[in-house]
């Protein structure tokens, strides 16, 4: 009965229903032309103190009606807010300047789309998250690419070397959280019966094996996944899963973070949600298959307006969860969303699935990142919304710069 169900929801979105008869769409990934970001200068900074503690819910940040009345960045300002932080695994920091080729400035400012609105929270009514048990899922595209941060957030897999997340998992805005000093990305498996006992000839994997002995954010997580612990599971009507075929992480260094200085408060003045994503460089490649960016869409764009994510919520210790929700409202540089979601599948790639241009083949990439449940000021009362932040031109060139650290190969997206 699962296989069917998860079938069904991998077919849903291709269908657009009207009055209950289906119509065709232009669902289609249309290429567009990137702007350039081109590096003008790098220098040192001091190191952080990694003192800040990892909050994943976070307040009084620019809302709906807020996101209505910002004015459109200037070209200036925008250079300032593409500049960016590189923190490096042994603690050193730099800062690089970025000029911005090529945009057009949208004079239109940052309109959103007027929808229903509804005052939630994080499990929206009945819990329509989908915990993935079935090794052929788990271990395959798209549920593969889904990845676990040792500060609690989760991420996505966008190269052979990188991994997509959200910036506050690893900054506050004025400090580095403290677990990002050693920070660790974990690369999802399936325990088997009998794992663990020796077999001839098969070599132990050091560095999963010595990640609880070095790492104080690792070790916690990984006697948690041994012990089964948390809190009693929701399961939607779903059957217990048992501990054979239950994901483990192999876990893996990571050799240096990208992060928009867009986001720190010294530039914004306060938390700017637009820049809430980060790169992460990992130190050896995964040589597992990874989900390529593309261009975030405007609802209308989207079959059914559907986006889904996959994560590792906290209440479902060990798990992948899955989910899938239609968007409510958009602004330039957010998606506000109902998708059922707990703290921990914050930094979860949010995709979709469109046709490949002059081609019948559909193609999953990432549209946005899941930035988490938030608390939002909205005509002076403070609403809850689960927003992501959506994948703009000028982020994908970003993006793409720190991948290939140049920008020849992000001119089209």
């Amino acid at each position: 009965m699962e296989h069917m169900l998860l079938v069904f929801m991998f077919f849903i979105p291709v269908l657009s229903l009207t009055d209950g008869t289906e119509t065709e769409q232009d669902f289609t990934w249309h290429l567009k032309k990137i702007p350039q970001i081109v590096r003008e200068r790098t220098f040192s900074l001091d190191s952080p103190k990694f003192e800040a503690k990892t909050k994943l819910e976070l307040n009084s940040v620019c809302g709906i009606e807020c996101q209505r009345k910002l004015p459109v960045p200037s070209l200036s300002e925008l250079k300032d807010l593409f500049s960016y932080e590189t923190i490096f695994e042994n603690g050193t920091r730099t800062l690089t300047e970025v000029n911005v080729l090529g945009l057009v400035l949208d004079p239109a400012g940052n309109t959103t789309t007027q929808r229903s609105s509804r005052k939630k929270r994080q499990i929206y009514g009945t819990d329509s998250r989908f915990s993935i048990y079935d090794k052929r899922f788990m271990t395959n595209f798209p549920f593969n690419t889904a990845v676990k941060i040792s500060t609690g957030c989760s991420g996505i897999l966008i190269s052979p070397k990188h991994v997509l997340t959200a910036a506050h998992c690893l900054h506050n805005g004025k400090d580095y959280v403290k677990g990002s000093k050693r920070l660790r990305v974990g690369l999802m498996k399936t325990k088997s019966r009998g794992e663990g006992r020796k077999r001839k000839g098969a070599k132990r994997n050091r560095r999963e094996v010595s990640a609880a002995q070095e790492d104080p954010e690792v070790a916690p997580e990984l006697r948690r996944q041994s012990k089964g612990g948390g809190r009693k599971q929701r399961r939607s009507g779903r059957k217990q899963g048992t501990s054979d075929g239950m994901p483990s992480f192999q876990w893996t260094r990571v050799k240096s973070t990208h992060i928009p200085k867009g986001w720190f408060k010294g530039v914004s003045g306060d938390i700017a949600l637009d820049y809430d994503y980060a790169v992460l460089e990992l130190k050896r490649p995964h040589k597992r298959r990874y989900m390529e960016l593309g261009i975030s869409p405007t609802i209308k764009m989207m079959p059914g307006s559907m986006i889904h994510f996959s994560g590792f919520d906290n209440d479902r210790s060990g798990q992948l969860v899955y989910r899938f929700c239609s968007i409510s409202d958009e602004s330039n540089d957010l998606f506000y969303q109902y998708c059922d979601a707990e703290p921990g599948s914050t930094g979860s790639g949010v995709y979709l699935r469109l046709k490949e241009p002059n081609k019948k083949k559909w193609k999953r990439k990432i549209i946005a990142v899941y930035s988490g449940h938030q608390w939002v000021d909205v005509n002076g009362e403070q609403q809850d919304y689960n927003v992501a932040v959506r994948i703009t031109p000028l982020k994908y060139a970003q993006i793409c710069f720190w991948i290939h650290g140049n920008d020849e190969n992000c001119t089209q997206g």
